[in-house]
């Protein structure tokens, strides 16, 4: 394998970009477009790298199912030792499926029904992420119905500001968010927590978002969270044995971002929680499989139209919500070497909207239809967030391993489009 290989997945070889060692020209012949190539090493490597800066650390890593949930993804993160975070009762069918049992999982989450909630339990979950102080209500009627004891984590508000986010739609942590207890209510969401039936309080945790390159927003919070554990324990309760620290690791998306300074948040582990005799839970998500992606894309045509020059490629925003949706920066590049001139560009896509965009004045190769090119660092937030608007198939899906390939989601086809629907309904009623 090239250098390269082992950070991204994917190099130039006699000029075309490959994955591992597997022509993505050769997948595209095989399978169509658009498609998402993911690579198995660069998803190895990058788990390799986390487990190294935080080895000397009680720490456990739990992958973030939702910047990527594809089973067979999952089964090559299980492999690697992580358990997972969860979201919804979807999420943990998917989790289970893959290999990963009761006490691999945490399931969080700011809206869980009664269903998510007894389904998490039924599991034998390592503990459910509780996100407000009426959902502690629900689930310990849940547990005391069934006859159980629920392993509780608080998720906590810390009210930090995530100034490195980028897009506010990826901040989580600070206040007039969704998400979480407000931490001035840590304290008595606690001790409420510690008298209910059906109740045991195990944890604390706490997310304050993607994309954190600032680690001196992530210590803050980390400060804020050993206070509120200090607190708890003078107050008497002596059950919390996990702190559970978020996620949140940068990826560089473009050439001026930065990457993410692992043993500086390390670090910071240790200084704030190296003395509090807890286990640690860690929750990467886009870290583990955003660089291990791209998404195939084949040139229809080229247009102009007044000053704008547009490549419009058969990948819509139904395929890659991204670019439309928060704005994001992927690199875009054609599979085999071409010697065409940079021209600026908007990369279009064949959905019926003016937002259907891949990138916007961009300097990209000047190539024709026909062309095959590559949607860089899409393995996170891209097939989990694709749909069927305008009624358009969902793509396929294909892990590369070494130099073996294979296909793990089929593509969608017309008629699955309709599988569930009904052109005449069951009627009920009078």
């Amino acid at each position: 394998m090239g250098e390269g290989v082992l950070t991204t997945g994917f190099r130039r070889r006699d000029g075309e970009l490959v994955c591992e060692d597997v022509s993505l020209t050769s997948i595209a012949a095989a399978v169509g477009t658009p498609t998402y190539v993911y690579s198995a090493g660069a998803i190895r490597a990058a788990y390799a790298r986390l487990s190294a800066a935080l080895a000397d650390l009680p720490v456990h890593i739990h992958y973030a199912m939702k910047a990527n949930s594809n089973l067979a993804l999952l089964s090559v993160i299980r492999e690697c030792g992580a358990g997972v975070d969860v979201v919804s009762a979807g999420e943990l069918h998917r989790a289970r499926a893959a290999g990963f049992g009761g006490r691999d999982i945490v399931f969080a989450g700011v809206g869980k029904t009664r269903l998510d909630l007894e389904y998490a339990l039924d599991v034998g979950v390592q503990c459910v992420n509780v996100e407000s102080e009426e959902e502690l209500e629900v689930l310990s009627s849940v547990a005391i119905a069934r006859g159980c004891l629920a392993p509780v984590s608080l998720r906590i508000n810390p009210g930090v500001v995530n100034v490195t986010a980028g897009h506010a739609y990826i901040a989580t942590g600070e206040e007039g968010t969704k998400f979480g207890i407000p931490i001035a209510r840590g304290l008595a969401a606690a001790q409420r927590a510690a008298s209910l039936p059906g109740i045991e309080l195990v944890g604390l945790d706490m997310h304050i978002g993607s994309q954190i390159a600032e680690v001196a927003a992530f210590a803050d919070a980390q400060q804020r969270l050993r206070a509120l554990l200090d607190a708890v324990r003078i107050a008497g309760i002596t059950t919390v044995r996990a702190i559970d620290v978020g996620g949140g690791f940068p990826v560089a998306y473009h050439d001026d971002e930065p990457t993410a300074d692992l043993d500086a948040f390390a670090e910071v582990l240790r200084d704030t929680f190296g003395d509090a005799g807890v286990e640690l839970i860690v929750e990467p998500g886009r870290y583990l499989v955003a660089e291990a992606g791209v998404l195939l894309t084949e040139v229809l045509y080229r247009k102009d139209s007044g000053n704008k020059h547009f490549m419009i490629v058969d990948a819509g925003m139904n395929d890659l919500l991204r670019p439309s949706h928060y704005e994001a920066h992927h690199a875009i590049e054609p599979v085999l070497p071409s010697a065409s001139p940079l021209r600026t560009v908007d990369v279009v896509g064949p959905v019926c909207e003016s937002g259907d965009f891949l990138a916007l004045d961009r300097p990209i190769a000047d190539v024709g239809a026909g062309t095959l090119m590559a949607v860089r660092d899409a393995g996170a937030y891209g097939y989990v967030m694709s749909s069927n608007y305008n009624s358009r198939t969902r793509p396929a899906e294909v892990l590369v391993d070494g130099d073996r390939w294979g296909i793990v989601t089929v593509r969608e086809t017309l008629d699955d489009l309709v599988r569930n629907e009904r052109s005449i309904p069951e009627w009920r009623g009078t």
